[in-house]
């Protein structure tokens, strides 16, 4: 009874639009109808907060749309102050500037980058400086400058929407980031999405997401292991340390000395890696307390102790194919591009890789690496074996083959 008496009230708010909003709607039915439908469904309507909450009040007519003020993060803090704080503490905070930090970002083209056709599409969840808004308005892109919109799409601005698995799956599916289809095929995928559609009932176990990655709501989402799978301290193993060294050294984050580089403040500033042992217990501690929730803890421990066990085994394969390309640098086989730092192939420069070898080098670290300790942690062994184990053992044949083949042409 009360659900429906609710339901009414709403529905009334809806229906008995404030005068404030009156030609803002008269308007846009006919130039944008679907976004004021959308925000007459929202809560906002409901709660009296109107077009000029956002938008300010410069825009009256046809002849000053100049004027519409286009919302950032800091206009819905004004209201939501606490999850915008939380967001700014986490690693979506930073996709357009880890984006931005890309070495030869610049030399794509733009449409795919501040346009948002590419890259820029999902990395514009992340907070950009006044300066970059100017520029991205200056350039005619007077878009893109939220972040919240990514999850809780405007005009409807829905919560629900948010929490939904699907929320997150425009950005995290496809080539590197392919978490959408790892973690809807397991158990746990396959579970929530059946919830959904109700085979199973409201209060099955299901974890979705936002279960994993924003504990309680909180919307600093950050992981153990973060993006690159890499973290300081270097691990104890000696095999392992040193291949983690290796593919640190390929980020350009060490030098071939081992010694730090300037990169290593731009990762640890874009949250890309856990830089010290207490970083990393925090965030392995909450995921512990979250699988805690439907499993033992030993059991827990063990699963993601799996995932560790799987980045040290692709590490290896990792690192023997960034030793071999290496190696035709040092003897003068293949030609170091002029834009590395050092004598090693620069996996931060995959998008342009100059020559086979080089780019089936970067497709085994941002690809098939990704997939086999992603889909580890992803309860996938799909993704964890075929499309991530395996592919890498072929890449590393491959990578073997054609170094050879290169040595042989010039006679190395």
């Amino acid at each position: 009874m009360f659900d429906r008496l609710l339901a009414a009230g709403v529905l009334a708010a809806v229906l008995v639009v404030p005068a404030w909003a009156q030609d803002c709607i008269e308007c846009h039915k006919k130039i944008t109808p679907g976004i004021v439908t959308d925000w007459q469904l929202s809560k906002h309507s409901g709660g009296g907060v109107g077009c000029d909450a956002c938008h300010g009040d410069g825009h009256v007519s046809a002849d000053d749309v100049d004027k519409v003020k286009i919302p950032t993060p800091d206009t819905c803090a004004e209201c939501h102050e606490e999850q915008v704080e939380q967001f700014s503490s986490g690693k979506h905070a930073l996709a357009w500037a880890a984006m931005k930090a890309m070495p030869t970002i610049h030399w794509q083209p733009m449409e795919l980058i501040d346009g948002m056709k590419g890259c820029g599409g999902c990395h514009k969840i992340g907070l950009k400086s006044e300066d970059e808004i100017k520029q991205l308005k200056k350039d005619g892109a007077g878009f893109g400058m939220a972040s919240c919109d990514a999850c809780h799409t405007r005009h409807m601005f829905s919560l629900k929407e948010a929490r939904a698995p699907q929320a997150c799956q425009t950005c995290h599916m496809g080539f590197d980031h392919p978490q959408w289809e790892m973690w809807s095929s397991s158990k746990h995928g396959v579970r929530a999405l059946l919830k959904q559609n109700g085979t199973l009932p409201e209060g099955a176990a299901a974890p979705t997401c936002q279960t994993c990655h924003m504990q309680e709501g909180n919307h600093a989402v950050m992981t153990g292991w973060g993006f690159l799978a890499v973290r300081l301290p270097l691990p104890e193993d000696p095999q392992w340390k040193a291949d983690q060294a290796t593919i640190l050294q390929g980020l350009g984050v060490l030098d071939p000395e081992g010694n730090p580089t300037g990169r290593l403040e731009a990762v640890k500033g874009a949250k890309l890696a856990r830089l010290t042992q207490e970083a990393f217990d925090e965030q392995r501690n909450k995921m512990l307390k979250t699988c805690g929730e439907c499993h033992s803890k030993n059991f827990a421990k063990a699963e993601l102790d799996k995932g560790d066990q799987m980045i040290k085994a692709v590490d290896h394969l990792m690192a023997e194919a960034i030793r071999e390309i290496a190696g035709l640098y040092k003897d003068g086989t293949l030609k170091k591009p002029e834009t590395y730092a050092y004598p090693f192939p620069d996996l931060l420069t995959f998008h342009d890789a100059p020559t086979p070898i080089e780019n089936r080098l970067f497709v085994m670290f941002l690809k098939h690496r990704m997939r086999a300790f992603q889909g580890t942690f992803h309860a996938n062994p799909d993704y964890a074996l075929w499309y991530g184990w395996s592919e890498m053992k072929q890449d590393v044949l491959d990578i073997r083959r054609m170094a050879e083949e290169l040595r042989k042409e010039r006679g190395k």
